[in-house]
């Protein structure tokens, strides 16, 4: 009979604490699952808002055109370039804008630089059919943005010239940051015009002088410098050509602002159409 081997107590000491080093490494570098999950869903998130704002939103338009991909093409989403305040405006007044004008909103006309987002915008309210006008060039302007005018959802248009459309084509027609580029020779053009295309009103959003920062490229892009007018300029001229405020819109404007808190950074002037 063979006599067993002592054991020798050092080497199981070792043999153990090597065992025990080498659990110990495995278990800190074996990630835990639910930080892997964690990982995993951030990621899909920081994947999909770089989708969208890549890519635009979908909207959903009733017509011949049953969805339309919008690129806002800018990091905000929103503006091409940041410098149209009053149209940011516009699309934090359409809930407003909805409750004041109600049915009129079925049928909407937007004019301004980068119409494109507040289209966009618009869109997804229901029962509202959308079009919107680009008075300046849209070199710089989204692919999606340019498959709106492609599909002549919005046109690219001089307003110091007739518009392509006939008399009461809209239900209701919003203007941001157009005619402040205007003289009052083209603006005594443009105006009626407007008001001649819509049926139920026309909603003008405009910025305050002493909020305005002139910026370099804003002649060469614009053909001009903003020309701000006071409000007390802007009623006068109502006076002159004609345009009568709306009053009843304007309560129902500011009743509906009041209950949702909302504070506008532009001025607003709610017109009546041409009879």
């Amino acid at each position: 009979m063979m006599s067993r081997r002592p054991i020798n107590p050092s080497r199981r000491v070792a043999d153990n604490g090597a065992s025990s080093l080498e659990g110990s490494i495995r278990s800190k570098t074996r990630s835990p699952p639910y930080l892997t999950i964690g990982l995993i869903i951030v990621g899909a998130f920081l994947l999909i808002g770089y989708f969208y704002c890549d890519t635009g939103t979908f909207a959903s338009i009733k017509g011949a055109i049953s969805r339309v991909e919008v690129d806002l093409g800018s990091t905000t989403c929103f503006t091409s370039s940041g410098d149209f305040l009053c149209t940011v405006e516009v699309q934090k007044a359409i809930p407003v804008l909805k409750k004041a004008y109600g049915d009129s909103m079925h049928k909407v006309l937007h004019v301004g630089p980068d119409t494109c987002s507040v289209v966009a915008k618009l869109l997804e309210e229901e029962d509202t059919e959308t079009w919107g006008i680009e008075p300046y060039d849209i070199e710089d302007a989204g692919h999606f943005c340019k498959k709106l005018v492609h599909k002549g959802i919005v046109r690219v248009a001089d307003i110091k010239f007739p518009l392509p459309y006939r008399a009461k084509s809209f239900s209701l027609v919003i203007i941001s940051d157009a005619l402040d580029y205007l003289s009052p020779k083209y603006l005594n053009r443009t105006l009626p015009e407007l008001a001649r295309v819509s049926s139920d009103g026309l909603v003008i959003f405009t910025g305050y002088p002493r909020h305005h920062k002139v910026k370099s490229a804003e002649k060469s892009k614009f053909g001009g410098l903003a020309k701000l007018r006071s409000s007390t300029w802007w009623v006068r001229y109502f006076v002159q050509t004609s345009l009568e405020e709306n009053e009843v819109a304007i309560k129902k404007f500011e009743q509906a602002a009041s209950k949702k808190s909302y504070v506008p950074s532009c001025q607003i002037f709610h017109l009546k159409s041409y009879r």
